[in-house]
């Protein structure tokens, strides 16, 4: 086994053994053949593009597969497995098409082994990471393969909501294929940079699929208590899982309750309208072993962000879409035109107590780019008056790691003139801080989910245009980004692309990227590692 795609790698180098994030040697490799499977496909799809013949399914069935690889999404081998063979039966299919046109040598290296379910594992030692041995060719391949990963987690989004982009997939599987191909360093950075410009057509993508089908986030104050209720918990970051959930226990005496990144549903118009729809339970995704016990009621998991189950929930914990766990009961995808059926998780909710209270007050969120534009004369003339002086990006991920206090020490420390725009679960680090507001702004503007980073971008960029400037960087803002997985990399990489520079990562910079490409990065980027806080606060005040 070796993994070293997200932040809490064992020693930062990688995990070998056993994944941090609980994953077994089995599981791990079937995901490394899945892509690897995923390389094979695209090769001969390339060939059907340029023969204008590549039907979208392709494209989504490698959304799709990709978005199962990314960090605690998906732990069931035999649901990996069934992937891999889709993968290979779609594979086959374009290479009965397609298959004459490339050589035998590029067909056998990339795309063959055997149908045998025990082969899987085996062949899956010959194609992981370290079958490439140039540790810098490794850590470009890997570094746009993760920036993929990401990718295909919101193109998987956007297409639950009817909004598919072909020059995604195409890129997609352009990506794939390159790295099978021996390219120069120049031309892997370049294929870097486009990830991040299709991380940033994507993100669009999916903000335009989530507020055409639910209205732009609004302003909203989210209860974090509890009522008498049973009640069912949702986590992840499905809206279409979350809309579908709420029509169902509609009049069932059943509320239902946001977890981790779910909790931006709640500024969405269309939600608003439930009155069982009753608050947000907990924190970010590594505390739901403790806090999904306490909640007495099902939870259904609708993406990324499932840990091994514990006992003291197992019998009540569903999976839905590209997650999945080992003997956690899975709710299958909804038919063509129809929906999803949660029946039984609303049968169990009945039967549940309701969930024991773990906190109470409000948490502030829904500012999203249409809502901080209508407040942007607002903003620009705290900004012109000094009465903010910097804006501090503080969005990406949470995780277990103590060092991750960093982010709460900093939100506590920057002046009172200084306003956090965070959005994804690193906001739980600070988002109930009672840190006030600046003119009735408050200080911590979180726009949502971490696909919803794009709004960070537009805001930034707003900025930039009303305050007549050419570079996004003569902004007062400063980066100090959390990272976790696959899809924050993929954001990364769209502020790179972007021209973002002097970026601070942390609680580590990745284990993937090798010293040379690291020195790459900081060249052209200026990116760094996190340091202590009074340090880096002094730092970004003076615009370093």
């Amino acid at each position: 086994m070796f993994c070293y795609q997200c932040q809490e790698t064992a020693k930062n180098t990688g995990c070998d053994v056993r994944g941090v994030c609980g994953k077994t040697e089995d599981t791990a490799g079937l995901q490394d053949l899945l892509v690897h499977v995923l390389k094979g496909m695209a090769i001969y799809a390339e060939k059907a593009k340029e023969a204008g013949a590549l039907d979208k399914k392709y494209g989504r069935f490698t959304a799709q597969a990709l978005f199962a690889t990314i960090t605690n999404a998906n732990f069931d081998n035999d649901r990996l497995i069934s992937l891999i063979r889709d993968g290979l039966k779609l594979r086959d299919e374009l290479k009965r098409k397609y298959g004459a046109e490339i050589s035998v040598d590029v067909h056998d290296s990339a795309v063959w082994f055997s149908d045998d379910a025990a082969e899987f594992v085996k062949k899956a030692a010959e194609v992981g990471i370290l079958s490439t041995e140039n540790e810098d060719v490794r850590s470009l391949r890997q570094l746009l393969i993760y920036g993929v990963k990401g990718i295909a987690a919101y193109a998987d989004h956007a297409a639950v909501l009817g909004c598919e982009d072909e020059d995604v997939y195409a890129f997609l599987m352009e990506a794939l294929v390159s790295t099978t191909k021996d390219l120069s360093v120049d031309e892997m950075v370049a294929m870097v940079m486009r990830a991040g410009q299709c991380t940033v057509n994507v993100m669009a993508l999916l903000d335009k699929a989530n507020t055409s089908a639910y209205g732009n986030p609004e302003l909203t104050k989210v209860n974090i208590g509890v009522r008498g209720n049973p009640g069912i918990l949702i986590s992840g970051h499905d809206l279409k899982d979350m809309e579908e959930l709420l029509k169902q226990t509609q009049g069932t005496g059943v509320d239902v309750y946001t977890h981790g990144e779910m909790l931006p549903a709640h500024t969405y118009p269309a939600f608003k309208k439930y009155s069982h729809f009753a608050g947000n339970y907990g924190n970010a995704w590594w505390k739901q072993g403790e806090e999904f016990a306490s909640f007495n009621g099902p939870i259904l998991m609708t993406t990324n962000c499932i840990i091994p189950v514990k006992d003291s929930y197992r019998e009540r914990i569903f999976t839905t879409g590209m997650a999945g766990y080992p003997g956690v009961k899975h709710i299958p995808d909804r038919p063509e035109g129809g929906a999803k059926d949660f029946s039984a998780v609303i049968d169990l909710a009945k039967k549940c107590a309701p969930p024991v209270e773990i906190e109470t007050g409000e948490m502030v969120t829904g500012f999203g780019h249409h809502q901080v534009l209508a407040l942007a004369d607002k903003v620009v003339e705290a900004v012109k008056s000094g009465a903010i002086k910097r804006f501090i990006v503080m969005a990406g991920c949470d995780g277990r790691q103590k060092t991750r206090g960093y982010f709460t020490d900093v939100a506590s420390g920057l002046p009172e003139d200084t306003v956090i725009l965070t959005a994804g679960c690193a906001k739980y680090r600070y988002n109930k801080l009672a840190l006030g507001d600046i003119g009735g702004i408050p200080r911590v503007l979180d726009a949502g989910q971490c696909n919803d980073c794009y709004s960070l971008a537009v805001i930034a960029l707003k900025l930039k245009e009303v305050f007549g400037l050419n570079d996004i960087n003569d902004l007062p803002i400063s980066f100090d980004i959390a990272w976790y997985e696959q899809k924050a990399v993929a954001v990364l990489l769209a502020l790179l692309f972007l021209g973002v520079k002097g970026i601070r990562l942390g609680p580590t910079l990745p284990a993937f990227v090798s010293p040379a490409v690291l020195k790459v990065l900081v060249e052209n980027f200026n990116i760094k590692p996190i340091t202590d806080v009074k340090t880096d606060i002094k730092a970004m005040l003076q615009g370093q």
